[in-house]
């Protein structure tokens, strides 16, 4: 008995600091802690298109707000780390899958794609996985990300030096602009001295419309355009090619970040100033240290805000890097006339 007795003991040490040893594995500590994804990231998806995350921590819980390719920035449906170290962010989108015989839906289901990113050093890595229409095949695609430092303060705009105006459309001709992709179909002609675009579909066809750019790029700058927008159409004129200033028939509506005058998704108006759909608008637009300032119709509807991001249709995710003025030619009729680029000089 005194023999088996060491035997015993010696045994149920070694299966405790076994347990404890198991117990150790379980808990190790997180290596990425979660403050390594907080904050603004520029999005480079491998389609060449832009995207943008923005990863918080508020109330006890993870949140964040997405824009993919297109669109709008959109809240998402979760956000977590996840085991190896991977953010994982959710997405759900409602998928009708039968209608009756008038188009109205009569069965949805939501759809979940989401995000796996790891820490690149001060980079992100990604894959959005999405699944297909039959549940039986998931679609990949790769991405990068770029962490954006904070927005700074409000520029004193009554300090700011401008050089000289630059007429970047004159009148005649389609010379100093170029379509973003010259593989599509050009829209834009010249009519009595306008910029007019015009994407009519053929029957039977459908025909791809190209988005008119300048051939020059350009930093921080105010720009000055008339447009005209005929009922129920709606274009873009976009900033440095990454902020998008919303074109389109809204009068009569509330303010609504997609209005006439907004900056796409990101900043509403502060009051309705725009004209009923078919009348000359006049827009006055200053960009400056990542802030915006729009006038509409001689009433200032942004005043120096704060633009965090890119808008959906950005060319790239560089916030700091110079680019074109972009006109949205792939969503309906639209004239533009007096297109004077005013540069800011630092």
């Amino acid at each position: 008995m005194k023999k088996i007795l060491p035997v015993i003991l010696l045994c149920a040490i070694v299966a405790f600091l076994s347990a404890c040893s198991s117990n150790a594995e379980k808990t190790t500590v997180v290596k990425t802690d979660i403050t390594e994804f907080l904050g603004q990231w520029t999005i480079d998806i491998e389609n060449g298109s832009v995207g943008w995350i923005e990863v918080r921590q508020e109330d006890g819980y993870l949140d964040a707000d997405i824009l993919w390719g297109g669109g709008s920035v959109l809240p998402v449906s979760s956000v977590f780390l996840a085991k190896d170290y991977v953010l994982t962010i959710q997405r759900s989108n409602n998928v009708v899958r039968k209608r009756d015989e008038e188009r109205n839906p009569v069965k949805s289901q939501t759809v979940t794609s989401w995000l796996e990113i790891v820490r690149d050093g001060e980079k992100i890595n990604g894959i959005l996985l999405t699944p297909g229409r039959d549940g039986l095949s998931v679609d990949t695609t790769t991405f990068t990300g770029v962490k954006l430092p904070p927005v700074p303060s409000a520029p004193d705009l009554a300090a700011v030096k401008f050089g000289e105006p630059e007429q970047l459309f004159n009148g005649k001709d389609l010379t100093g602009w170029k379509l973003v992709n010259e593989k599509q179909t050009n829209g834009f002609t010249v009519v009595d001295g306008t910029l007019v675009n015009d994407p009519v579909q053929k029957e039977g066809e459908r025909v791809s419309y190209g988005n008119l750019r300048t051939e020059k790029e350009f930093n921080d700058f105010n720009i000055k355009y008339e447009v005209n927008v005929p009922a129920g159409s709606n274009s873009g004129v976009y900033l440095r090619g990454i902020y998008e200033i919303q074109v389109v028939d809204s009068y009569g509506r509330p303010v609504d970040p997609h209005n006439m005058g907004a900056v796409y998704s990101r900043i509403t108006p502060s009051s309705a100033a725009e004209k009923p759909a078919g009348e000359w608008q006049s827009l006055d637009v200053t960009l400056c240290e990542r802030h915006i300032t729009v006038i509409l119709n001689g009433v200032k509807i942004i005043d120096n805000q704060p633009v965090h991001g890119p808008t959906g249709g950005a060319l790239h995710s560089d916030v700091f890097a110079p680019g074109p003025i972009y006109l949205q030619g792939d969503h309906g009729k639209v004239a533009y006339r007096n297109i004077v680029l005013t540069p800011i000089v630092k």
